[in-house]
């Protein structure tokens, strides 16, 4: 199996060995480096295992011929293909798919992309994939598939002569496998900042972007980190997105198997364009795909390169990448929760109740002016995170006993999402796209057709685009804000209340 982006392409394996002519090994059908050197893995390999190697010609054919092949998962179609020609085993009778790197021993090793060689097999009927053992529990999440975990080339010989057969995995239940996030805050440890708190259950109830503003130490960062735990457990259509993309990429640890938790990603500012975006000469998926159904979160937003925050705008506005290169193009999925943290000025302390600001006035407006208007127009929620006072703080148990826990709050974060998930379940979904799952992910066709106001907070809103002039954007995200205001109270209209609250989180220009 080759891949294209996140699209599996079966490749077919195709070993001849010739009596006649000189004995050799020769792999042709595009192959890379890694795909060359599989030569010496493979021979290694079965003489280790205990196989006599043919001496004669053998060539490998990688078909179709006109498809790059790169990495190592070739090796186990190889050498079933030599054992064959070599006697030690007979021919499979029906069409299998054979996947996985071979050690110098035998013993196949951790190979990524099981998972979607688990979907191309699906998708082709084929019903039988031998991979390797640490990497068979991605293969065993998707449903019609017997999974046959190999240890090594000696286990499946013996399986084939019918001497030791294979188990087969039972297929998994990915609705158990799914689970909550393991967070390093609670919601109810942090102390003050109740608009902030408020703010994030909006963006978790709707899937909303949020950027928050606010001195060094005022909580930002805990803020953010305790976010996962108010948000709901994965849908098994999104697990089994997110774990395509991670198995791809090589991100799940052997053994593992569906990504059971939303993904939340840390990159540091100093991260490049590529490895935010993705890409490459073969391009793979960067932060923000892997951020997919899951949160990014960026400390330090003013400091990330200009062009880097730029090249958001596309993916923060379709919820998809695409990687143009001269092979051809590809498209990531990037459906991702932004949520971003930034000091007000270079030194942090501007307007600060305490500390004087010291930044000349030419300095804040070129820090400020490191984010385009463009890009904050793309986030649905702007908050402040202000200072908190120390006396607050050592009132700890006083200042924190009136808090929500962070289950409580994500007990009314699902409640608000069951009822978007009733909303958007008649939808019908384009072949190639993914469905709605949140408010945060409507086109302004849904925003028409599921956010209905009333004569007040439509009239409020009116008032608002004329004082702000707000672009079009602004004005049906502000309307998707409210929308999720309006399910966090249960209530079916969009009220001049969830209105008034959803311009409290607008940018302040």
């Amino acid at each position: 199996m080759a891949s294209n982006g996140l699209q599996p392409i079966e490749i077919e394996v195709e070993v001849n060995v010739a009596s006649r002519g000189f004995p050799g090994f020769n792999i042709v059908g595009l192959p890379t480096k890694a795909v060359e050197e599989a030569k010496e893995r493979v021979r290694t390999a079965l003489v280790n295992s205990g196989v006599e190697f043919p001496q004669k010609k053998i060539t490998v054919n990688l078909a179709p011929a006109d498809i790059p092949k790169e990495g190592s998962a070739y090796d186990l179609p190889m050498a079933v293909g030599i054992l064959v020609a070599a006697g030690e085993m007979p021919l499979p009778d029906k069409k299998k798919y054979f996947y996985g790197e071979v050690g110098l021993d035998g013993r196949l090793r951790h190979t990524r992309g099981v998972f979607l060689l688990a979907s191309l097999a699906k998708e082709k009927r084929v019903t039988k994939v031998f991979v390797p053992k640490l990497a068979a529990n991605e293969a065993s999440v998707v449903e019609g598939i017997k999974v046959y975990p190999v240890n090594s080339l000696v286990e499946l010989v013996r399986h084939f002569n019918q001497d030791k057969l294979i188990k087969p995995l039972k297929n998994l239940d990915r609705h158990e496998l799914i689970e909550a996030a393991d967070v390093e805050f609670d919601f109810s440890e942090v102390a003050g900042q109740e608009q902030a708190k408020r703010a994030l259950e909006i963006a978790a109830a709707g899937g909303h972007n949020v950027f928050m503003v606010g001195p060094p130490g005022s909580g930002k960062t805990m803020l953010s980190r305790a976010l996962p735990g108010i948000l709901p457990e994965l849908t098994e259509g999104e697990a089994l997105e997110v774990t395509k993309i991670y198995s791809v990429t090589g991100n799940i640890e052997p053994g593992g198997g569906l990504v059971r938790r939303r993904p939340f990603r840390s990159p540091h500012h100093t991260t490049s364009r590529m490895g935010l975006i993705g890409g490459g000469s073969k391009p793979m998926p960067g932060e923000i795909s892997l951020a997919h159904r899951g949160v990014l979160f960026l400390d330090e937003f003013a400091e990330y390169p200009r062009s880097t925050l730029e090249a958001l705008r596309q993916p923060l506005e379709d919820g998809v990448i695409s990687v143009v290169r001269v092979a051809g193009q590809m498209q990531f999925p990037a459906k991702f929760m932004l949520v971003a943290a930034a000091n007000p000025c270079p030194c942090g302390f501007l307007n600060h109740p305490k500390r004087a600001c010291v930044c000349l006035p030419g300095q804040i407006l070129r820090y400020q002016k490191r984010l385009s208007g463009p890009i904050l127009d793309r986030i649905d929620i702007h908050i402040n995170v202000p200072f908190v006072e120390v006396e607050k703080l050592r009132q700890d148990s006083a200042a924190t006993a009136g808090n929500d826990s962070s289950e409580l709050i994500r007990a009314r974060v699902k409640a608000a999402r069951k009822i978007q998930e009733k909303r958007f379940s008649g939808e019908a979904v384009p072949a190639g796209r993914q469905g709605i799952f949140a408010n945060g992910e409507m086109k302004n066709k849904q925003i028409k057709k599921y956010c209905q106001l009333s004569a007040d907070a439509e009239r409020l809103l009116q008032q608002a685009a004329d004082k702000w002039q707000l672009s079009a954007r602004s004005y049906f995200r502000l309307i998707k804000v409210a929308r999720t205001i309006a399910d966090l109270a249960g209530q079916t209209k969009i009220e001049y209340a969830h209105i008034a609250e959803a311009l409290q989180y607008k940018v302040k220009v």
